[in-house]
């Protein structure tokens, strides 16, 4: 039971609900984030560190940047989560929004430059700009 208390603890956030969806899409840079949510470096990274600890997100370093990413989904438990979440976030005006204007920074040239999409599978399309690993 404590694993999912902690999955839902780590949820339980407009703003931590807001950057597990732009997470759907692959592995972002924290300036990425930032950027879509419209808020402060240290709230972002607030957040994010609450996901950690939460076992949704894993993250690393490159340089001075650091990038997130969904955690791999090791259990059935977490993958039936982010299955249920991804179908739940498109039902959702504000994080269909949130997506549109990271596929929008990402075509004018966001931050973000790693490619890989870790969950092909949860999404429909990758964002502009990124090459669908199903093909």
């Amino acid at each position: 039971m404590s694993e999912l208390e902690g999955y839902f603890r780590g949820l339980a956030d407009t703003t931590r609900l807001r950057i597990v969806n732009l997470l759907f899409w692959g592995e972002l840079c924290g300036c990425d984030i930032q950027l879509v949510l419209e808020t402060s470096q240290p709230n972002v990274s607030r957040h994010l560190v609450y996901l950690k600890h939460a076992g949704l997100v894993q993250d690393r370093r490159e340089g001075y940047r650091v990038f997130y990413k969904l955690a791999e989904p090791g259990t059935k438990t977490t993958r039936e989560l982010f299955e249920f979440l991804r179908v739940a976030f498109k039902r959702d005006r504000k994080l269909r929004n949130d997506l549109r204007v990271l596929k929008e920074a990402i075509r004018e040239g966001a931050c973000t430059i790693q490619q890989t999409h870790p969950f092909p599978r949860y999404t429909d399309s990758p964002p502009a700009g990124r090459p669908s690993q199903s093909a």
